[in-house]
């Protein structure tokens, strides 16, 4: 499908690829990774033809149809349905070109169009065009909005579904789960893993590359490396390879080291003479062996926070929105230090709400929030990004936090971030999405919070990157919540998840394999909403509506008098589950006493026995707090049942 032959690609100044070679066979999914700035992006313009290369060659079959996402997309009154079935260009050319027979009233050259849109099944384009909206979080009355009204991210997303409506043999697509929240996601992987054609993408995010890629190729040191399977599988295969390469470098080192001592030894000897000059000859033949270095440029940490509230915020019967419209209803929680909660729940349900409204920037429209005497959150959000000093460099923006500290104590800060040397005094006005991105949770981390909120934070992050922000997050002793559609990083971070949907934020009990497939239900239940509705409209005229207006006033009162017992339970719950914490916290010290040895010494005879009995009692009063809070969890969803 795709052969690069020594190929040689530069970048102004800089080289990125150097004789390169790579040979990419029909109907793989090729996942493209490697550092930043290494030029997966400058091979894809390579491809459409926006780039030359400085030497070697590229080849693809003659007619091949490509297709691939548009970075940027202008404002324009076109809909958003329009503008994904442009994508089809063969049918669009097609409309064209019937509209001028149909002018010239040439009935032969409008029966021969007829035909070919009939061939390409034109009556499915904008059904397909509305899949593909949908699938992407768009609602059904988005559909009829002009581009212009949708921000930048959702742009994104109409380029994503403009790329895939386009009829393709070879599909580029360059980062497509920017902007995407998890379901969004899920659907795309789905849907990549049907499409017939060859498929190059470029992406950071190591879960959906496994659940897509059949193969993987690697820009390191200006060489395409090819991987079969997925990234774990490139993982452990580039391990592997490392490994031989740092015995074979170690192994090659004795050996010159046994040459240049032979050679020093015996050259001015004139017995050995002959021996030495053979012995040059072979070091000069050598192919010296790199040493792997396979080390991140990022290393970093949360700093402890000097003191901590427990509980750290409160929210108590929040009802969470904006405006006139509520989108959370009768919420409460706890966040307590340690805990590590992600945020789980279809596009549009509240996730970032209720975000927002922990950090403070947007009011409860009903309720309470109270926080803890030593709250100290560190929020991270997109928007943060465009809030940052474009003027100004790393340095100088933790500087104006902390006027005290000195240059070499910023300098080696932002050192683990990735801006080492003068990149930590360039200005930002230069710097891409990810050396900002980079930069904001620096200065979160520069400020010693315990409580982080974090909304998609590896937007822009590439693979290295994101794995060190997950090690720095496991080894985080305060409270997290995060919105995040990096599952790899969910995985590995948090411990319980909650879901916001249907106008509650409550407890997810499963897993992320588990919210698949509820998100799976919720989707295939709104289609049969939309189409329900649909035929509603169609048959509006003749059907009389399925309820009547006084049965749904009592649908709605009964509803509101479930809300209504709800809101006691579920306060309860919270705090059984506070109850239950502080049990735990007393269990885990009696343990660290039964541990020290010194308890053990007939002088602690007492002290032993006391701290027993101690425990016994603890783990009673856990047990019956386990059952209470069952108990009001089956009265939960009981209720909930009935909505």
């Amino acid at each position: 499908m795709l052969r690069i032959e020594s190929l040689s690609l530069r970048r102004g100044p800089e080289l990125l690829l150097e004789e390169a070679d790579a040979l990419i066979t029909a109907g793989r999914r090729v996942a493209i990774i490697g550092a930043n700035g290494a030029g997966k992006t400058s091979l894809f313009k390579l491809l459409l033809g926006e780039l030359v290369p400085d030497a070697g060659q590229f080849n693809l079959p003659n007619n091949t149809r490509m297709s691939h996402m548009a970075q940027e997309v202008n404002a324009s009154e076109r809909s958003a349905l329009e503008y994904v079935m442009d994508g089809h260009q063969q049918f669009r050319r097609a409309e064209q070109l019937l509209q001028s027979a149909e002018a010239a009233n040439d009935d032969s050259r409008i029966a021969s169009i007829h035909a070919e849109l009939d061939m390409m099944q034109a009556y499915m384009v904008p059904v397909t065009a509305s899949k593909l909206l949908h699938g992407l979080g768009f609602t059904q009355n988005q559909l009829a909005s002009p581009v212009s009204a949708f921000s930048g991210g959702w742009r994104i997303r109409l380029n994503l579904a403009q790329a895939l409506m386009s009829p393709s043999d070879l599909l580029l697509l360059d980062e497509p789960t920017n902007h995407l929240d998890l379901d969004a996601m899920l659907w795309l992987e789905n849907w990549l893993k049907q499409y017939q054609g060859t498929l190059l993408f470029i992406s950071h995010d190591r879960d959906f590359i496994d659940a897509v890629a059949s193969n993987i190729m690697h820009f390191e040191h200006r060489k395409l490396n090819q991987y079969t399977g997925s990234y774990s599988d490139f993982e452990r295969q580039r391990a592997e390879k490392l490994a031989l390469q740092q015995a074979q470098f170690n192994k090659q080192q004795q050996r010159i080291s046994e040459i240049q001592s032979f050679v020093t030894r015996f050259k001015a000897k004139a017995t050995k003479a002959k021996q030495a000059q053979s012995r040059i000859k072979e070091l000069e033949r050598m192919e010296l062996i790199a040493p792997a270095h396979v080390d991140s440029p990022f290393h970093f940490s949360f700093p402890e926070a000097e003191k901590s509230s427990s509980p750290l915020l409160n929210l108590q019967n929040g009802h969470l929105g904006y405006g006139d419209k509520e989108v959370i209803t009768s919420f409460f929680c706890s966040l307590l230090p340690g805990q590590r909660i992600a945020l789980l729940g279809p596009n549009g349900a509240g996730k970032s709400t209720l975000i927002k409204t922990l950090v403070g920037d947007q009011a409860l429209l009903q309720g309470e929030r109270t926080t803890g005497e030593h709250l100290h959150i560190g929020y991270f959000a997109q928007h943060q990004l465009e809030a940052l000093d474009v003027g100004a460099s790393p340095a100088l923006h933790l500087q104006r936090l902390s006027p005290k500290a000195s240059d070499q104590e910023i300098r080696t800060f932002l050192g683990g971030f990735g801006f080492k040397g003068d990149d930590a005094l360039a200005t930002v006005g230069k710097f891409s999405g990810g050396e900002k991105a980079r930069l904001a949770l620096a200065i979160i981390a520069w400020q010693k919070p315990n409580l982080l909120l974090l909304d998609e934070p590896t937007n822009h992050l590439d693979l290295e990157m994101r794995h060190a922000l997950t090690m720095a997050l496991q080894a985080f002793s305060g409270a997290i919540l995060v919105v995040s559609h990096d599952r790899h990083l969910l995985k590995n971070t948090v411990d319980e998840f909650w879901l916001v949907a249907n106008g509650a934020a409550e407890l997810f009990k499963g897993d992320l394999h588990d919210y698949e497939v509820w998100l799976q239900d919720f989707q295939k239940q709104g289609e049969q909403r939309n189409r329900d509705t649909s035929k509603d409209d169609a048959n509006q005229a003749d059907e009389a509506p399925a309820k009547s207006a006084e049965e749904r006033k009592a649908r709605r009162r009964l509803e509101a008098e479930n809300r209504k017992k709800l809101s006691p339970l579920k306060k309860r719950r919270v705090k059984i589950d506070d109850e239950m914490q502080g049990l735990q916290v007393a269990l885990s010290a009696l343990e660290g006493r039964l541990a020290e040895s010194s308890i053990y010494d007939e002088a602690n005879k007492e002290t032993l026995k006391e701290t027993l009995a101690e425990q016994a009692d603890k783990q009673v009063a856990l047990e019956e707090k386990e059952m209470a809070w069952f108990e009001v969890s089956e009265e939960i969803e009981q209720i909930e049942q009935l909505f």
